[in-house]
């Protein structure tokens, strides 16, 4: 199957209707993006796994079919077995291991997304852009603030991928600012 952004596309608006979890995946898909280019990989590929990480959510949101479902779809349409278990992998309860850095990047980026969209969100502006690292972790040890992020997640995924957790946060506001006007709309 090809791993193009069209095909992606695709499958994602087939299965998800919800416009917040349409801006997740597109965060999502922007970061892994991002990550790629600075990586030297595919960017077309871990974006393509971005966008479709969270496709099946909104149909089987319970963790026993999220995302196993989705993967058994993509799987019966072809899609290579990185991209598989990367999906499987962002899910901590999966207990899936993340062996490649495509696996890594993805759960590193994910919660995190989540995260730094609705730090801008109660921002008066409405920007990503104009976050700040320093204004990130304070928001992130406030537990009342977007209750539903795994901050465990993001800690971990900052491990698993070996990164700066300030680097790794400017990284994705960065990446995310590219396409706030989509995000934030």
């Amino acid at each position: 199957m090809k791993t193009d952004r069209e095909t992606a596309l695709s499958i994602l608006q087939e299965y998800t209707k919800s416009n917040s979890l349409l801006k997740h995946a597109f965060a999502v898909e922007q970061a892994m993006k991002s990550y790629a280019k600075k990586f030297g990989e595919d960017t077309e590929k871990w974006g393509f796994t971005g966008l479709l990480h969270d496709f099946d959510y909104e149909m089987y949101p319970s963790i026993d079919e999220h995302p196993y479902k989705g993967v058994e779809i993509l799987k019966n349409k072809g899609v290579d077995e990185d991209i598989l278990q990367a999906i499987l992998g962002h899910a901590e309860y999966t207990n899936t291991p993340r062996k490649t850095l495509m696996a890594k990047t993805l759960f590193a980026v994910d919660e995190l997304c989540g995260f730094l969209m609705a730090c801008g969100y109660v921002r008066p502006d409405k920007k990503i852009s104009n976050l700040e690292v320093k204004s990130v972790k304070k928001k992130l040890k406030d537990k009342s603030f977007a209750k539903g992020v795994n901050r465990d997640d993001i800690e971990k995924g900052i491990l698993e991928l070996g990164v700066d957790k300030d680097e790794h946060i400017k990284f994705v506001i960065d990446s995310l600012a590219e396409i706030e006007e989509i995000l934030m709309s």
